[in-house]
């Protein structure tokens, strides 16, 4: 899109460039010539502002679940990855302790390209509540 409103606007310059050879009888009473209005004059360049607007580019909810199922599934503190589904508690269901919360934590931030301020940390004790968390962070990716 920006590209064709960019050669819209070109040829919109160009037009405004070209002028057709007088007529004789305008060259007989003419007693000046026109003055040559230059392409890079800024009262003949015009362009036309465009707006691209993205959808539908965020994280869906499964994709979400099944990276961070992924990143579980290869920490090897995890009891057993059997139990990692959408509503496992981190300590209750996976047997993980409070440093391997962070890790995982830490993990789920390099695996998303994020930074969870310790405050949000904190709160993330369940593969729910981490999914929720990178569900709501829009730079998440």
């Amino acid at each position: 899109m920006f590209r064709s409103a960019v050669l819209r606007s070109a040829a919109t310059v160009a037009r405004a460039a070209v002028r057709p050879a007088p007529s004789a009888v305008a060259r007989r009473f003419a007693l000046a010539p026109a003055p040559r209005v230059s392409a890079f004059t800024p009262k003949t360049v015009s362009f036309q502002a465009v707006r691209c607007y993205a959808s539908g580019g965020g994280l869906q909810e499964e994709e979400v679940y099944e990276r961070i199922k992924q990143l579980l599934s290869n920490f090897d503190k995890v009891n057993d990855p059997a139990n990692i589904t959408p509503k496992a508690h981190f300590a209750n269901d996976l047997g993980l302790d409070s440093l391997d919360t962070v890790e995982v934590v830490m993990a789920i931030e390099e695996e998303f390209s994020i930074e969870i301020p310790d405050k949000d940390a904190d709160q993330i004790h369940s593969v729910e509540q981490a999914v929720q968390y990178i569900l709501k962070q829009p730079d998440a990716n």
